[in-house]
This record gives structure tokens, sequence and C-alpha cells, in this order.
């Protein structure tokens, strides 16, 4: 469906996109911005106003009925900044009072082609106007620095790092990389890295000024768009995290400084928290059972033979559930309070409903396949040849007879996991894990007729995992989501859906990810649920994947409109 939007005078015509069935507020606001060569991180900064022909402000709550409704007129403007007043009275009296020259509505300048960089102060408001006693109402010098320095000059950045690399042999053909692919290739990215740290150290001394880093996080995403992270802050965190000093930059400069055997002072962290592990209150108003009430059904649920019975107690029972998971010294023991859980699939889903609500729990399965999947096999594509990958590449590809493989789905999340393999933590204690050894602590096949029993009494696994029981990887019979070595059993049919129930029991029984597959998970948590985006900590990696795969839908996007254009 398309959109009639107007800026600064121009209108032109927007594909709204949708996802899941809804107009989306905030991928439009990125089409618009491309559409009319505007910086992306206007959207993520929230200083970009969408108006209806009225005037009234649409946003993200009433943007998808406003477009199913019928509104296809819309005008793109600039948020006003918050403006504390002062007055200034004018002494008609003095001969030297300069007469009134504010300009026409006529003559009033353009729209400024970054707010971020320049205010727009020229919309006339009852604060700002001449009242009719002489008094000026300016804004106050602490607001006009405040908005200044909102955000380090973009043109500045994007022509230092354009530099840098220009007069580099590399930096042109890693500015060409990015024309003719609008991405950087991971060999590219550390030439880049390395091309940057390297002129920042030459102009600045080996240890440059903490406010000079982020402007060359600034220039990179300002000079290649497509590289910019559409779920941080600033877009460029995986460059630099000017709050965390992290980043691909920090990392460099890091190696350079110790390679000078000089010290390093660190900065201050932020404090991200464990997603899984938060202690989250149930989102439903329903009455919860404490004390006598909650034994009683503690009871029932145990000794009920009736599945809705044994639900219904289930949800009651949530908050003192959550106060078990997150309390050290009986943790251990939630699977023997509630033993339904072993007996009873279904109950996993529910209250990780009851924590984030439907459409959260549903994201995963509405968007893996549509969104994410053949983002993933086509990264993966380019990936260093190797017997494991090549025997994943194949078994995702439908068209491809695969016998012995996982299915499609499965063998596209492994895929996701080469993608976002282990790291080693600094300190080298145990050997770094591979890829291919870190696929068991997600997923295991298991032999149709064995023992399960004796197979769990060898498990020594506190993080949970999914076990397969089939005739063939690829054609699983039953899913168990194996924690503590017992086994809790799935509904799904697919493996991506007793996946989705795998993801879920991290917050239901408040377990922290396994650390070979923190990338893994932290991935899926913020990039596909949403969930905590913002507060979990992010390896640059996975900032660096989520800009190559939504900015690679984007470009599907901004293809598919100029065929039809």
């Amino acid at each position: 469906m398309l959109a009639k939007v107007e800026y600064g005078g121009v209108q032109k015509y927007i594909k709204i996109p949708q996802i899941d069935g809804n107009f989306d507020f905030q991928n439009f606001l990125i089409e618009v911005t491309d559409k009319f060569s505007l910086q992306a991180q206007l959207v993520t900064e929230g200083v970009l106003s969408l108006t209806d022909t009225s005037e009234t402000e649409v946003d993200a709550d009433t943007f998808d009925e406003l477009v199913k409704s019928g509104v296809r007129n819309f005008k793109v403007g600039y948020r006003q900044y918050p403006i504390t007043d002062i007055a200034i009275t004018l002494d008609e009296s003095d001969s030297s009072v300069i007469p009134d020259t504010s300009p026409s509505p006529a003559s009033l300048p353009d729209p400024p082609a970054s707010p971020a960089s320049m205010p727009d102060f020229t919309a006339q408001s009852p604060a700002s106007s001449i009242s009719s006693d002489s008094t000026i109402i300016l804004p106050t010098t602490r607001n006009r620095k405040r908005a200044m320095k909102a955000d380090l000059d973009r043109d500045e950045a994007r022509k230092r790092v354009e530099t840098a690399l220009s007069s580099n042999p590399k930096g042109e053909e890693i500015i060409k990389e990015y024309d003719q692919t609008k991405t950087l290739s991971v060999g590219t990215r550390k030439q880049m890295v390395n091309i940057l740290v390297a002129e920042m150290v030459e102009t600045y001394g080996r240890i440059p000024p903490m406010h000079v880093r982020p402007t060359y996080a600034l220039g990179i995403v300002t000079l290649f768009p497509y590289l910019q992270d559409p779920y941080s802050k600033r877009g460029y965190e995986h460059f630099y995290d000017p709050q965390a000093n992290t980043g691909y930059l920090a990392w460099r400069l890091k190696t350079v400084q110790r390679n000078t055997h000089d010290g390093f002072r660190e900065c201050s962290r932020p404090d991200f928290q464990d997603s899984p592990t938060t202690h989250r209150e149930s989102l439903l108003t329903g009455d919860q059972l404490l004390g006598e009430e909650c034994r009683e059904a503690l009871s029932i649920m145990r000794h009920s033979t009736d599945k809705s019975v044994v639900s219904e107690k289930t949800r009651a029972t949530f908050d003192y559930r959550q106060k078990l998971v997150h309390d050290q010294d009986a943790t251990a023991s939630v699977l023997d309070v509630f033993p339904r859980f072993l007996d009873t699939a279904g109950l996993i889903e529910q209250d990780f409903s009851m924590m984030f609500g439907d459409h959260v729990s549903g994201r995963f399965l509405a968007r893996w396949s549509s969104d994410f999947k053949h983002r993933v096999i086509t990264e993966c594509q380019s990936l260093p040849s190797s017997p494991y990958v090549d025997e994943l590449l194949a078994a995702s590809d439908l068209q491809v007879e695969n016998d012995y493989g996982w299915d499609s789905d499965m063998s596209a999340l492994l895929l996701l996991l080469h993608l976002l393999p282990p790291t080693s933590k600094g300190q080298k204690k145990t050997p770094k894990m591979s890829s291919a050894q870190a696929v068991n602590h997600v997923v295991r096949f298991f032999k149709e007729g064995a023992s399960l029993t004796t197979f769990l009494d060898k498990v020594d696994a506190r993080q949970p995992f999914l076990l397969c029981i089939g005739e063939q990887k690829k054609k699983i019979a039953r899913f168990f989501i194996v924690v503590d070595q017992k086994a809790i059993p799935c509904n799904a049919q697919t493996s991506v859906a007793a996946f989705d129930v795998l993801f879920k029991t991290h917050y239901v029984f408040s377990l922290s990810y396994d650390e070979a597959l923190s990338a893994f998970y932290t991935f899926i948590q913020t990039t596909i649920y949403n969930i905590d985006v913002g507060t979990t900590k992010e390896t640059p990696r996975v900032k660096e994947l989520r800009a190559k795969l939504l900015q690679d839908h984007y470009n599907v996007t901004n293809s598919q409109r100029s065929e039809h254009s």
C-alpha cells in the first residue's frame, strides 16, 4: 500500500511496510528517511514528527488504525525542542530601540538537514512570539547548548572517516565494496577499523581523548548507513560504545595500546541485566493465591487428572513460583514443588505469556521463517567452507534431498550459531569451544527405543537444551526440554516450535544462558523477541549481524519498490 508524504514542500509516494498484518510505524519512518535522503538516525532518536493533513500528530499506537481507516496523506517535520523561556523587555521610550525586524513566514529558513546538528527554532509558538508589550521570549543559553550538543556533527564525522579511508589504498577498496554490496565482509570491516584506529592514534596520540572516539564510529555509520544498528540508541555502538568503552574501534585501540606497553584505564561500565534471571511480575490481573490457598492449589494440581484444572492452578500460583525460582536456596526444587511441568505440556508457554503477553510470546514463530531464516542461510553461504557448515546448508535447502541431517528449520537455527560462535573470555583457562561443539548445548538427537532414563542420568548440564527423539534427525516424533536431568515434554509439532519453548524455559525457570551460547541467545532475545532491548549487554558481533540482516530486509524492500516505480 502506498502513502503520499510531504516534506519541505516536496511530495512523494512511499510504500507502507507491514509486519504480521499490521502497518509498521517505525519501518515506515525509515522508508521516509530513505526516500527523502534524510539521516536514518533521526528515526531512532525520535526527532521526526509525522502528522496527517489536519496537522494532528500520528504515533505508533494510532498509525496502523489510521491507515486501515483510509488515511493515506502525511506530512513529515521535526519535533520542537523543549524551551525554558526568559523574557527581555525593551524600553519603548529609548530612542535606541531597534524596530521589529522579525522575519516574515516567507523568509524563514528551510528545515535543517539534520536536527541532530541544528534544531528547528523557526516555527513560532505562543512562547516564542513577540507580544504587544514588546517582550521578546528567547530560548536560554543552556537549552541552545543542549540542543547543539545533542549529537556529534555527523557531516564532520563522515568527512573525517571518508578522508582517512580515501587516503589509503585499502580504504578505496572498502568504499567500493560497500557501494556494490551495501555491506562489508568481516575481513573488510577489520581492515577499515585498523585504518581508522591508525589514523586516530597518529592524529591524537596513543590514548586519544574519549570524546574523539565516538566521532569515528558516527562517521562510519554516516558514510555507510546500512551498517547502522537500528536497535541501539545511537546506531554505532557495535563500533564504539562510549558508555562501556567497547566495540570494534575500542578493541583495536586496546590492542595497539597493549602492544606499546602502556596501561589502559577502563571507563565505568553500564549496569546491564541478565535478562532471563530478571524477576518479572505477571502482566495479568487475575488473583494470585497465597498462604493456605496456595498450598491447597499445589495439592490439587499434584493429584488432578484434569489438564484444565492443572493449567488453572498453575496460572494462579505464578507469583509463588517466581519467588521460588529467584530464591537461590529453593530454585533447585521448583520441579519437585511443581511436578506437573514434567507431564503436562504447555505450562512453560503459559508462564512466559503471563510474563510478556501473547504478542511477545508469538514473535519468534511469527518472524523466524518469514523474516530471518532465509537471510541467515544467505549470510552463511559466505562462511569458510567446512564439513559441518556445508552439511547444514544442504539440509536447510528444501530442494535438496536430506536423509541424515536435521530438518530445514533446525539446520537454519544451527547456522545462526555459526554466525554467532562461542567466544573466549580473555582468560584462557579452558580451550575455546567450536560452533560444532556448541551445538550439543542447544539440541541433541536421541534414537527412538533407547533408554531415556539412562541418558538423563548422564546429563550434567544445568542450562536447558532441546532433546529430539525419533528415527531420524529430520523426522522427530517427540520433543523434550531437559533441565536438571529432568525431561519436560513439548506440545510442539515442529523443531522451530520446540526451540521456541527451549528459549522460554530460561525465563520461566530463571536460568542464565549457557556461556557458550550467550551471543546466540541474546540475538534471538533482542532482535526477534524484542525483549529488554537497550538494557541487555550485546557483543558488537550481535549488533553487526542484526544490522546486516535487517538492512538486507530494507534493501529488498527498496529494490522491489524500484522495480515497481
